[in-house]
């Protein structure tokens, strides 16, 4: 008897066709600079718009959105992971002052389920839209053996821009610098396999925990943030030194990845009020500090690190925006 590449467990029609179904979405995520429409082997990108750069750097990041997919496949709703790999992409490269300018995805599974992969690209391209960042290619591969059923796995990768000059690179923090705080909105993209394993060891993404409005899978699925229309506006201002994302490694990894040699930094772990998620999480681990602070970002999921001069009006600008900030800590010398 024939064996074909179905009975392999890969479907090639049905990729085709899932595909096809969200051409329209894909689509309304490209604006002018886009020279190639769906299917091609590249996605083709005008650089058109650079000629506003006296000095343009390009800036190139890769991400995934880790477990966070087993709480979106065990609650049917995949609707708001798109959403978070954009924005946790757009995140870091703003980490180095620089703007979107494509994006591209890719979906590994055992097998494609039509629907999942309908709510992903459903939430890459809105999430894509709000911020000018056309989705111009992508992957989506079945493999069965390397991924179990019902796996899927989600990666994206974005491409931005930078005026040279106005790289942030951390290089002049100094003694004295500020570190200011920007609430997240829960998990955002790490830590879920402590979460998880925490929170749904003996309950399900169905239950609803003391103290909560939401079941536990519509807590852990709340959408990774972007603060790309908080930040962004402030690039131009002098005294803007560092700018740290908080993500896996918590708020000390992720800060130290930015202070030079021959300074370190102190965090007031009592700045600001930790969520009841967390809160929930380390009690019913019971779960070491330690490992909260460098697994979770706590309720912040954003830093600026600015002169200390400039700590008014940073702060001001931030709360004309209706958005709450928080001074977490200091630069200081060792």
């Amino acid at each position: 008897m024939a064996i074909t590449y179905k009975d392999a467990g890969v479907d090639i029609e049905q990729k085709t066709q899932s595909i096809k179904s969200v051409t329209g979405l894909i689509g309304a995520t490209h604006n002018s600079n886009v020279l190639t429409g769906i299917g091609h082997f590249g996605g083709l990108f005008s650089l058109a718009q650079v000629k506003e750069f006296d000095d343009p750097v390009m800036v190139a990041s890769t991400d995934g959105v880790g477990t966070k997919v087993e709480v979106a496949v065990a609650m049917n709703d995949l609707s708001t992971i798109g959403k978070d790999i954009v924005h946790h992409c757009v995140n870091d490269i703003l980490c180095c002052g620089a703007r979107p300018l494509f994006f591209l995805d890719y979906v590994g599974t055992s097998k494609l389920n039509s629907t999942h992969f309908s709510q992903l690209v459903e939430g890459v391209s809105e999430a894509c839209g709000a911020h000018d960042c056309p989705l111009i290619a992508g992957e989506t591969a079945e493999m069965p053996g390397v991924y179990y059923d019902k796996c899927l796995d989600v990666v994206g990768t974005i491409s931005g821009i930078v005026e040279r000059s106005r790289i942030v690179d951390g290089s002049s923090i100094q003694a004295g610098d500020v570190l200011i705080g920007l609430e997240s909105d829960g998990l955002h993209t790490n830590g879920y396999s402590l979460a998880r394993k925490v929170l749904l060891s003996k309950n399900t993404v169905n239950d609803r925990l003391g103290g909560f409005d939401l079941t536990i899978g519509q807590e852990l699925l709340r959408v990774h943030r972007s603060y790309y229309s908080l930040v962004h506006p402030l690039l131009e201002r002098d005294g803007l030194h560092g700018l740290a994302h908080i993500t896996g490694g918590g708020i000390t990894d992720n800060v130290a990845r930015l202070v030079p040699d021959g300074l370190t930094f102190r965090i007031d772990w009592n700045s600001w009020e930790r969520p009841t998620l967390f809160r929930t999480i380390q009690e019913m681990g019971p779960v070491p500090e330690d490992d909260m602070r460098h697994t979770f970002n706590l309720g912040i999921g954003f830093i600026l690190i600015v002169a200390e001069d400039q700590e008014k009006a940073v702060r001001e600008e931030l709360v004309a925006m209706d958005e709450r900030t928080h001074v977490v800590g200091r630069i200081v010398a060792p």
